[in-house]
């Protein structure tokens, strides 16, 4: 039996820079759905570019509770940093 994992990522706007934050149980499919402008809340700002992922395990409820803390302030200062001009050296 296959467990099912749930990722939650990042995703930054390269026109915008705008970072949106999701949960997917595949990341890779997911960000291409983004930049071929299938998710409505994110279309107008592609291109996006992943710039954090995270494995959360089986428990959806879980994953979640992270999505919901990297939306907050302190986890867009977080995703923020990541997404800084220094850290991409």
């Amino acid at each position: 039996m296959k467990t099912i994992c749930y990722w939650i990522y990042a995703i930054s706007s390269e026109k915008t820079r705008r970072i949106y934050v999701g949960m997917s149980k595949d990341v890779t499919k997911r960000v291409r759905e983004h930049n071929l402008g299938r998710v409505f809340s994110t279309k107008g700002y592609r291109p996006w570019r992943l710039i954090y992922k995270e494995k959360c395990g089986i428990n959806r409820g879980d994953t979640r509770k992270k999505e919901k803390y990297l939306k907050s302030g302190v986890g867009k200062e977080f995703l923020n940093q990541i997404d800084s001009p220094v850290a991409q050296r």
